[in-house]
């Protein structure tokens, strides 16, 4: 009897163990919150803008970082 595919578990998922499926680049941070490039790398220089880290030579965002700042931001903004 042959087990089906989807029967198996993904090892993949056993590998990110918890991990985004991707991490955010600096354009993608640019898009989202609309502003140029080079803001974003401002704010990392700054140490103002979501928190990054370096995987080689890129810079890459945890999703659920910059989820975290940005609320933190709403919040900061709400409270002024």
């Amino acid at each position: 009897m042959s087990r089906t595919r989807s029967a198996q578990p993904d090892p993949r998922a056993t590998l990110r163990g918890g991990l985004p499926d991707r991490y955010l680049t600096p354009d993608d941070i640019a898009e989202m919150f609309e502003v140029p490039k080079e803001t974003v790398y401002q704010w990392r220089k700054k140490r103002t803008g979501p928190p990054g880290f370096r995987v080689g030579k890129h810079i890459r965002y945890d999703p659920a970082d910059v989820q975290s700042w940005k609320q933190e931001r709403m919040a900061a903004d709400a409270a002024a």
